[in-house]
């Protein structure tokens, strides 16, 4: 019974969700930050406290700063050039998050940031130019490989481990590495980006990814040292689930997305305890993003093993249908890797900003 309510809950919640797939969804970015709020020494809590409450906001820490990139998804780009932030009149839920953000001034910054960030690389996931920024938040390394390098097919100068390292030099008062034009307005802003990607650095499937043919084997696109865009599957994106709700289309990516639904949107004592035994990180600072995408990495090995593709068979909008040996195994298996991820990444952010403000 426990079993099946595990997996019922899990479900319900991807079913009833209709938005883009997110790393870990607001509810995850939440509790990373809720974890890391608790780890955070004194120097380092005053300085976020600072950092993040200025002007009109107030009472910001990394658990509500956490969920703003995703907020950012909502500024447009219209014909004429312009940006504005625009709240969906169908899905008001999505402003849940953002509420922090909604003063005049707040909202500035989000068009601002999406603006000077939207056309220093072309991201066109669905046939439509969605701004450059939302390349930060994530890496396609193929799981046939158990590190990440700027060597392999899946990284780029905008990727998730460049953004975070971009951050780190600007809350330290540095140049951001060459060779990517991140345009990193402020600490605040620098603040409000990293609380998030350490967050998106933790999602497996944010980091590793599946490279299929079109009868659903794994290819290896380091093996050609490019990738072929037909056997792109965007981290799970273009992989349909078959199984998990009747009549439902739901991406594997997305399952990966929702946290279990017991955690709520804080970080509970089990989290903050598992938090307090992940090993510290070695070696300088700033090799610590790839380092902690590696770990990642040989995660989402697990979270892609025995799985089964298969071609989509129309009119499925995914390339791909995933199936499994047995499903409620499987959730359970996520349900567990999931919670160590959300504390690593509540570790890994306070142990970060413990460091740069000590």
């Amino acid at each position: 019974m426990l079993r099946a309510a595990i997996a019922l809950g899990w479900l319900a919640v991807v079913a009833l969700d209709p938005a883009p797939a997110s790393a870990w969804g607001y509810q995850g970015h939440r509790v990373v930050g809720s974890i890391a709020d608790q780890l955070l020494k004194p120097a380092a809590k005053a300085q976020v406290q600072q950092i993040l409450n200025d002007f009109d906001t107030h009472g910001i820490d990394l658990r509500k700063a956490a969920p703003w990139p995703d907020c950012v998804k909502s500024v447009v780009r219209h014909d004429d050039g312009k940006f504005h932030y625009e709240v969906d009149p169908d899905h008001i839920e999505f402003e849940v998050p953002c509420t922090p953000f909604n003063s005049t001034r707040e909202r500035a910054r989000m068009v601002d940031y999406a603006a000077r960030n939207w056309s220093t690389c072309s991201y066109t996931p669905d046939g439509f130019e969605r701004g450059c920024h939302n390349t930060f938040h994530f890496l396609d390394v193929a799981i046939q490989r158990s590190y990440v390098d700027r060597g392999l097919q899946g990284t780029n100068p905008h990727d998730l481990v460049a953004a975070i390292e971009a951050a780190i030099a600007v809350l330290q008062g540095k140049p951001i590495p060459p060779p990517f034009p991140f345009s990193i307005k402020d600490r605040k802003e620098a603040l409000l980006l990293l609380a998030h990607f350490i967050g998106d650095l933790h999602q497996p499937l944010h980091v590793g990814s599946v490279y299929l043919d079109g009868n659903g084997r794994l290819v290896d696109p380091d093996v050609a040292h490019k990738v072929d865009p037909d056997t792109e599957t965007n981290g799970g994106n273009a992989i349909e689930d078959s199984v998990a709700v009747p009549f439902q289309v739901i991406n594997l990516h997305h399952e990966w997305d929702d946290i279990p639904t017991d955690l709520g949107d804080a970080a509970t004592g089990e989290l903050v305890d598992a938090a307090k035994s992940v090993p510290p990180s070695q070696g300088a600072l700033e090799s610590w993003p790839a380092a902690w995408a590696t770990d990642t990495l040989l995660v989402a090995h697990d979270a892609f093993k025995g799985l089964v593709f298969k071609p989509a068979q129309p009119p499925a909008p995914a390339k791909w249908t995933v199936t499994y040996d047995n499903h409620i195994d499987y959730l359970q298996a996520a349900d567990a890797i999931k919670r160590k991820q959300l504390a690593k990444g509540g570790a890994r952010l306070a142990e970060l900003l413990n460091t740069i403000w000590p």
